[in-house]
């Protein structure tokens, strides 16, 4: 979610790594240990739960979670609970992670000393003041005067218990002084109206100078005004404190006056104080981001410059391939260029021209795509974006059961229960790993269309640069399916969204040797069982036909690595998709002919979709009819009510459309899923279709006569193949303009290298070498692009800086007295308003 300001969209997102917790105190009693689970808060908001640790002081927890954060926050907070017996759960500790120091943490692994809970220092909410200081004149003639404090508001308190019945106590803090006033109750509501006006008298007299109002310096340190909120309780332990703010009287100045929103903070010295790690402490790794982005056309310069590369020539040249080249990590520079390019329609050929020109550098076809290059960087994310639902339908049926049976099936000697069967445990896995293989080798009619795009490219690449190579065009797709997809989908089903936690750690291990093997089935190495360092499992591979399951593995990556562009027939096996028996209505080709329904035998192939009067006719020639795959426009169920007839569906052509009904509702739901999915990538796919048949002069829908007539109702589409992703282009670009912000003394540099000598007559200069430049002046003309459109958004970044400090008000609702973020915000504007743009 994003927050407006004035044309510009703030947004704030989290992505943190809860790894485990250690020396947790032990529970009294003889049971010492507990069942331990953490907690990620918003100020006081539980946004996630981990799972529940059972009998550990030290429990590893290894969960992800990430969040867009849709509101203004203080706290980011990090709560361990234990759940005891009758599973009451009771808090042992907190880490609470100001927001202003979050960026010292970003992306490191931090030990964090866990401190104690207290309801004092569980704070949140604003409160609105107005102080007024007025005159008094005794009847000696002394000028003494009132403090009126006006308790306005309050927004975001705590709810405590299930409730909030806040008031506020107000009292004047000084010398001999402790009057306190409080407001009435507001019931059930944490953001209170008091709109309440309290007078304090200042009984030492004032210096009254020039009408106006001069606290003399002594006093000013002296006196201060106090307003805590509490929640009114019905028990007996008494009201809760939700907070409080001091405000000195200096901050009424010569006018007297002085009205502002403040931030409530604990109360001071809340708590016993702890010694470090009394506690524990937790590990964690936080990344906290927060872009502004600009209305579109700020971007238009680089976004454009990025949308070109994958038609610059050489592609090195382009300013996606110098982003990965500058970054620290590929990873950093691969998300966000994957998803503005997914945005745009433009991954493929980008990736396939990033591929294509990593295979040509590349020596030895055993080592194609191995590294964590960007190509790999960027169809793993392509892969992990626009494969998730994929995977979902693919995996999780079969992991949620083996998270749920927990089946034995280690295989190691060494690790091995005294009360497990070595031989039980093993046809356990191979059971496992046969059901796994089998569901993936047959999954490929669901491979994204994106994906099977992309696998086309490296298999064409692959093939042209290593043609003595036979497999290479498998090796290169294998590697990434296999080894980068399915394989660490199944390690960690939780990083996938296939499980809501982290398994247990025998479901884990279970996980990882069906992961090994899977791994190692799809390779398609030639000495598979050399591929395992260790014994029991190299044993284990033996009891895999290897030439049976080699097979299998080919057959699928051949369907999924099948071009988009059906006009690839004459370098294209048919690959058979679905066969089966249906019933097919006459398609009333002949003008007098009998429009009966027959049984078929159909048969679906990439190249086209086709039935024969037996299955033994489809064995040979002749099939009765054959649609190309091109000529299918659309494939969409049909109303019951057109034929008195359940499972329908049909296949519209040009010219007609064909009515099949299926055995059953899952065979029709089958059909029509494959056969939109090989034919969706028709240019001329229809947007619309009639639901019911064209009987007796007109459709039966509509009613409208002529057979010609466009669709009634829009094309549902089936199981979609492209990848629609909610991805916001604008802030994609942002993120590469800070990217190429961070690393600008690279680009610097990678300028000198397009200039220096050592470019052109070799890498002489180490400093140079870690730059891919393969064509000098090229480069150097998109580097200066490049860094020319950097210092455009640049610019414009600090005119806005420097507008809203201008603009803004310290102690406003937005930004209330207290916030230290915003405080260091003014600092450092306040350090660089001299300098000019």
């Amino acid at each position: 979610m994003a927050v407006e300001e004035e044309g510009l969209r703030v947004f704030q997102s989290v992505k943190i790594k809860i790894g485990e917790a250690k020396n947790i105190p032990p529970y009294p009693g003889p049971n010492r240990m507990r069942d331990c689970y953490c907690t990620v808060n918003l100020d006081q908001e539980e946004v996630f739960r981990t799972k529940i640790i059972e009998k550990s002081l030290c429990p590893f927890y290894g969960e992800d979670f990430y969040c867009e954060i849709p509101r203004s926050f203080r706290h980011l907070s990090f709560y361990i609970f234990d759940r005891d017996v009758f599973r009451r759960d009771s808090s042992i500790g907190k880490v609470a992670v100001k927001k202003e120091d979050l960026q010292k943490y970003h992306g490191k692994d931090t030990w964090f000393p866990l401190q104690p809970v207290s309801a004092d220092s569980e704070v949140q909410g604003k409160v609105h003041l107005e102080l007024r200081l007025s005159e008094v004149i005794t009847d000696s003639g002394v000028v003494c005067h009132k403090l009126a404090t006006r308790v306005l508001e309050c927004q975001g308190l705590p709810i405590v218990n299930g409730q909030c019945d806040p008031y506020a106590a107000v009292s004047l803090l000084g010398p001999s002084r402790s009057e306190a006033k409080k407001t009435k109750v507001k019931r059930r509501t944490n953001n209170p109206q008091f709109d309440e006006v309290f007078f304090f008298e200042v009984t030492r007299p004032l210096s009254y100078t020039k009408r106006q109002f001069d606290i003399e310096e002594e006093d000013v340190d002296k006196l201060a005004l106090r307003v805590e909120l509490w929640n009114a309780s019905n028990l007996k332990f008494g009201d809760e404190f939700l907070g409080g703010v001091r405000v000195p009287l200096r901050v009424l100045g010569q006018a007297g006056v002085h009205e502002a929103w403040y931030f409530l903070q604990p109360r001071d010295n809340v708590g016993k104080s702890v010694k470090a790690d009394e506690l524990g402490s937790l590990r964690l790794n936080i990344i906290y981001t927060e872009d502004h982005v600009f209305p579109s056309e700020h971007y238009s310069p680089l976004r454009d410059l990025l949308l070109q590369s994958a038609h610059v020539e050489p592609v090195s040249t382009s300013a996606a391939h110098i982003l990965g080249e500058v970054c620290r990590e590929k990873q950093e520079a691969a998300v966000p260029l994957v998803r503005l390019f997914l945005h745009y329609g433009k991954i493929v050929p980008f990736v396939s021209a990033i591929a294509n020109a990593e295979v040509n550098r590349t020596q030895d076809p055993n080592t194609i795509f191995r590294g964590n290059s960007l190509t790999s960087k960027c169809i793993d994310e392509t892969m992990k974006l626009a494969g998730m639902h994929y995977l979902q339908v693919t995996l999780k049926p079969i992991i949620d059961e083996i998270c749920t049976d927990h089946k034995p099936c280690e295989i190691d000697p060494v690790k091995l229960k005294e009360s497990e069967n070595l031989d039980t445990n093993r046809e356990n896995l191979r059971q496992y790993v046969d059901r796994i293989f089998n569901v993936i080798t047959t999954s490929g009619v669901r491979c994204p269309t994106v994906m099977c795009d992309i696998f086309f490219s490296l298999r064409e690449s692959a093939a042209t640069r290593f043609q003595v190579d036979q497999d290479v065009r498998y090796t290169a797709v294998s590697s990434f399916i296999f080894l980068r997809f399915f394989a660490p989908a199944i390690l960690s089903p939780n990083l996938f969204q296939l499980r809501p936690h982290h398994p247990d750690p025998c479901t884990s291990r279970t996980l990882t040797l069906i992961s090994k093997t899977i791994q190692t089935l799809g390779s398609l190495a030639k000495s598979k069982s050399a591929n395992f360092k260790e014994s029991y499992m190299a044993a284990f591979y033996d009891y895999f036909n290897e030439q049976k399951y080699a097979d299998a593995v080919k057959n699928f990556l051949d369907l999924i690595s099948s071009s988009g562009k059906w006009d690839q027939k004459s370098i294209e096996t048919p690959i058979m998709l679905k066969e089966g028996f249906m019933i097919k209505r006459a398609q009333g080709r002949n003008r007098f002919g009998m429009k009966n329904f027959k049984k078929r035998w159909f048969r679906l192939t990439n190249h086209e979709f086709t039935y024969h009067k037996t299955k033994g006719n489809a064995k040979g020639e002749g099939a009765l009819c054959s649609i190309p795959i091109e000529n299918i426009l659309a494939v969409e169920r049909l109303e019951e009510e057109s034929f008195k007839m359940k499972n329908m569906f049909q296949v519209i052509q040009p010219e007609r459309a064909l009515y099949i009904q299926a055995n059953n509702c899952v065979e029709a739901r089958d059909w029509i899923d494959i056969l939109t999915k090989v034919s969706q990538c028709n240019r001329k796919r229809l947007s619309t279709y009639h639901p019911s048949a064209y009987l007796n002069g007109h459709w039966l829908c509509c009613k409208v006569s002529a057979d010609s007539a466009p669709g009634c109702t829009p094309c549902t589409g089936g199981v979609p193949a492209n990848i629609q992703l909610d991805v916001d282009g604008d802030r994609e670009t942002e993120r590469i303009y800070s990217l190429f912000s961070t690393y600008m003394s690279k680009l610097v540099k990678m300028q000198e290298a397009c200039g220096s000598k050592s470019v052109y007559d070799g890498p002489e200069q180490e400093e140079y070498s870690s730059f891919v430049i393969d064509d000098p002046q090229e480069t150097y003309k998109t580097l200066k692009l490049i860094v020319a459109a950097v210092k455009t958004l640049e610019q414009q970044h600090t005119q806005y800086k420097r507008d809203k400090f201008r603009k803004t008000k310290y102690g406003s609702q937005e930004h209330p007295i207290g916030d230290n973020s915003f405080q260091c915000y003014i600092r450092q504007q306040s350090e660089s308003s001299t300098y000019s743009i």
